[in-house]
């Protein structure tokens, strides 16, 4: 730990790193200094909309928002530290993983952001999989470009260049198009042996959409690819402006590779070696597990990505997580509003999660679905919360919750069932960070059921992503000779303080039947979608 004096001087002598990681409902901001502990955070609320069908966030939000974000990290740099920032040694851009963001030869957005919430391009995942016979899940950026032309859609002829989130932010900051591995993984299959895009897949899509004639090739208009540890650019004139308008943050520091969620949250739950694995919970959850070798055939319920140092990794990824379950405990809250009860909504969250853990191992016999969006594992391209139960099921506030923490991982269960029933990976750990985590003990608890091993969280997880881009971008600066998971167990995890909670035998076999309720209620769930129109 440093002390404030020390943390000071590194500030006003520009050799804090600053990672900036845009989440579906966050946008948060965490400065580091030599030690590797975040030393100030800012963050900035906002939500995507649905526009015409379409999961989305304005191109001005996504500026407005970055500038908010990083104000109010600045702020909080001045209350704690009376210095204000003005330099920084490196900075690094993280964001929601896939999606779709196309632009003409003059840099113009041609449609809006297609996010990875968005289940419309079944078509295309459908045929790009037996194109490619690897799975291409509909969130993935070459799904959603291969939507659009099938949907014959004015825009495609026009586009120069596509990207996702996290690489447009760092290209409008560094003027470079490019993308760290782990989130390149997402916009188009990657070549293990080779750190790139797959070749023989560009050519297959670039010879199956010929007929098109559009004046483009595949590898012409996607980010070049970088790993973990490589030189993204530096921070312009131009992009120092975008992110502080007071223009008080001096240009010219190096950027790492943009990378998503997925990468930095493995990064920041030193998982990004092989045999281990993280889950992410919050608005969505994801299983990531690093694998030895390749699945035996292609599974479209598991997304074959990358580490940010570009090794395998099998991630089982749900649309829905929490944002079911926030909304219940929303109307817990209006609830003790109407009678003159004013609640802290932390207060809250942590008392009814708490409650969670009296419940019943299978949650009574209560059964809920959480998809307020689809949800592909399930087979789903639009979703209905839904909470059902019998008349002779156990049907009180602690089973109530529990049903509503449970169903966050139903559909990350059946992906990861498939790895470890179907597929034979063994799962000796999981590394647990994200929303869900923050009431101490309880997601850890429902978590380590789902999954049938210990969860561990560690003290930092809470920072998540942002921490984890800061991160990778110090590694750019501070690699030397190590690799990224020798540079993450010696240099940043060597002392982290962590608690491991082990599922017992009858809260394993409560999930298991709970998951025979959830897989069994899918009919319902498909009736409510079919039926509320």
């Amino acid at each position: 730990m440093q002390t404030k004096e020390n943390i000071i001087a590194s500030i006003q002598n520009g050799l804090t790193t600053l990672g900036i990681e845009f989440g579906s409902t966050r946008i948060k901001a965490v400065l580091i200094d030599k030690s590797h502990e975040p030393i100030a955070v800012g963050a900035y609320d906002w939500e995507n909309s649905l526009i015409d069908g379409i999961w989305t966030y304005s191109e001005a939000e996504i500026w407005q928002g970055l500038q908010g974000c990083y104000k109010n990290l600045v702020e909080e740099v001045q209350k704690k530290y009376g210095v204000t920032l003005k330099k920084l040694a490196g900075i690094g851009f993280s964001a929601m993983m896939h999606g779709y963001l196309a632009f003409d030869k003059d840099d113009n957005l041609l449609v809006p952001f297609r996010t990875w919430r968005n289940n419309i391009t079944g078509q295309a995942s459908h045929e790009l999989i037996k194109l490619f016979n690897y799975n291409v899940p509909q969130r993935f950026s070459i799904a959603h470009l291969y939507q659009a032309i099938l949907n014959n859609e004015e825009h495609v002829n026009k586009i120069k260049f596509f990207t996702t989130l996290a690489g447009f932010v760092h290209w409008k900051l560094s003027g470079q198009k490019v993308l760290g591995i782990g989130d390149a993984s997402g916009m188009f299959p990657i070549d293990i042996a080779k750190k790139d895009y797959n070749e023989k897949m560009m050519a297959d899509f670039d010879a199956h959409i010929a007929d098109k004639h559009f004046d483009w090739k595949i590898k012409d208009i996607l980010p070049k690819v970088l790993i973990a540890g490589e030189n993204a650019g530096y921070l312009t004139e131009e992009g120092a402006k975008i992110l502080d308008p007071s223009s008080t943050l001096e240009a010219g520091c190096p950027m790492c590779p943009p990378e998503g969620d997925a990468g930095t949250g493995m990064v920041a739950t030193n998982t990004v070696m092989k045999k281990t694995g993280n889950v992410s919970a919050g608005t969505s959850v994801f299983a990531m597990i690093v694998l030895e070798h390749d699945l035996s055939k292609v599974y479209e319920q598991l997304d074959m990505v990358t580490t940010p140092s570009g090794d395998l990794v099998a991630m089982a990824h749900s649309n829905n997580c929490t944002t079911d379950l926030n909304s219940w405990i929303s109307l817990f809250h209006e609830c003790l509003a109407s009678f003159g009860v004013e609640v802290d909504a932390n207060h809250l969250f942590s008392t009814l999660y708490n409650k969670a853990l009296e419940g019943d191992a299978d949650c009574g016999g209560l059964l809920a679905y959480c998809y307020h969006s689809g949800e592909h594992i399930t087979g789903f391209t639009e979703g209905r919360p839904l909470f059902v139960r019998k008349p002779d099921s156990k049907f009180n506030l602690a089973n109530f919750i529990r049903v509503h923490l449970s169903t966050a991982l139903g559909a990350m269960k059946t992906g990861l069932d498939i790895l470890t029933k179907q597929e034979n990976v063994k799962i000796e750990q999981i590394l647990g960070h994200g929303g869900l985590f923050k009431t101490k003990g309880v997601g850890q608890t429902i978590m380590a059921a789902a999954i049938g091993a210990p969860v561990t969280v560690m003290e930092t997880a809470g920072e998540g992503g942002a921490w984890g881009i800061a991160l990778l971008a110090d590694y750019m600066n501070n690699k030397e000779d190590m690799t990224l998971d020798e540079y993450l167990s010696q240099k940043v995890f060597k002392d982290a303080v962590s608690e491991t909670i082990a599922p017992t035998k009858e809260d394993i076999d409560g999930f298991e039947a709970f998951m025979e309720r959830y897989r069994n209620g899918l009919a319902i769930e498909r009736s409510a979608v079919e039926n509320l129109k």
